[in-house]
């Protein structure tokens, strides 16, 4: 076993996050790299010393360039605001530094065509936190396509939707500022890149894009609540795809369904330890979705747990992300998604903007 260090950029929801996954990694996944949290980075130094007391880091700094520069620190978590991404990132990989950044990758595409040059100029281990994509449910599900288990998928219908600005009178805030901030920004990421792990590269899509609540107590609304997008992949599956912030009831809508010639599946990540499987065998009269519970014999459940339907979490979701950067870096294999992959997130949704405006379709290869 060999010690790397760590410094994370960002102590907040997502710091706190990385910096729990990278103090567990080693012990749940046996790494042959065991993480040292070396140096917390936050926006003034008095919060930066608050997160290293509270997470266990060494050292703690409120400027980025100190924990970048840091000999001690050998690989940069990105988990700071988007248009910060650009500039630490670029930073890390000039000194040959691995570097996982939270999604989106930057502010703009500007920002993640530079961090895709960068990181593969640098020629080290790169990663966006497209979490979601690694529950166990998840996994097998993309394995299950993978092997033909429900033939050639003909239809996509995907989703994340959230209610938390579903009341028109929650207060404006930095949410409601900027489109990198919203509802496009923000959620829509998530399951373009899920569609992109499950189903291969979009060609064209189809998008509109709207607010509902222009104005809220404290300030005008300056991007959106919610979206849609048809759009066709590659491979000539027809899709459709919603995002939303106001979806009353929603709390994690990350939800997808998957039709194929064989069969189908669906899942919902409000209960992200079942995965519902349709297979087209037997007699009419008995055929029905299955409710498969995650357990020991799907990816990476069982370093968690031993006992099926016991279940994983968040967390764990951010742990699995965590072992998969470490092997990037031990092996100097690329591990999905890369910064190229989060880029093509961020051409579908550039694509989807442009076509609300253009109201046309719009092709992926034009961004």
């Amino acid at each position: 076993m060999t010690e790397i260090g760590i410094g994370i950029c960002g102590g907040g929801y997502m710091g706190k996050a990385h910096a729990v996954a990278m103090a567990s990694v080693g012990a749940v996944f046996n790494t042959a790299l065991r993480p040292r949290l070396e140096v917390v980075c936050a926006s003034s130094p008095e919060s930066a010393q608050r997160y290293q007391k509270a997470y266990g880091f060494a050292r703690s700094t409120g400027d980025w360039r100190a924990l970048v520069a840091d000999p001690k620190v050998e690989a940069v978590v990105i988990a700071s605001p988007q248009e910060t991404h650009r500039e630490i990132a670029e930073a890390a990989f000039a000194l040959g530094k691995p570097v996982l950044c939270e999604k989106p990758l930057g502010a703009s595409m500007e920002d993640g065509a530079a961090m895709v040059a960068a990181a593969e100029v640098a020629n080290v281990a790169n990663m966006v936190g497209f979490n979601y994509v690694r529950t166990p449910a998840t996994q097998f599900a993309r394995d299950l396509i993978a092997s033909g288990e429900i033939g050639e998928v003909t239809w996509f219908r995907g989703e994340h939707t959230e209610d938390f600005y579903a009341d028109p009178n929650a207060a404006a805030s930095w949410r409601t500022e900027g489109m990198a901030n919203g509802t496009m920004g923000d959620l829509a990421p998530h399951m373009v890149n899920c569609a992109l792990a499950l189903m291969g590269p979009i060609s064209k899509v189809l998008g509109e894009v709207e607010t509902v609540h222009a104005e809220r107590p404290g300030g005008a609304v300056t991007n959106d609540d919610h979206a849609q997008m048809m759009c066709r992949f590659e491979s000539g599956a027809m899709g459709h795809m919603y995002f939303s912030r106001i979806a009353t009831g929603r709390k994690m809508g990350y939800a997808y369904e998957i039709t194929g010639t064989k069969g189908a599946i669906r899942f919902d990540q409000e209960d992200q330890n079942a995965l519902w499987l349709y297979r087209m065998e037997g007699p009419e009269a008995t055929r029905g979705f299955v409710k498969i519970l995650t357990g020991p014999a799907h990816p990476d459940y069982e370093p968690f747990c031993q006992g099926p339907g016991h279940g994983t979490g968040y967390q764990d979701q951010i742990i699995i992300e965590a072992r998969d950067f470490l092997r990037a870096i031990e092996t100097g294999e690329a591990v999905f998604p890369t910064f190229r992959d989060g880029h093509e997130v961020n051409r579908v949704v550039a694509a989807a903007l442009a076509s609300h405006d253009a109201k046309a379709w719009k092709h992926i290869n034009s961004f």
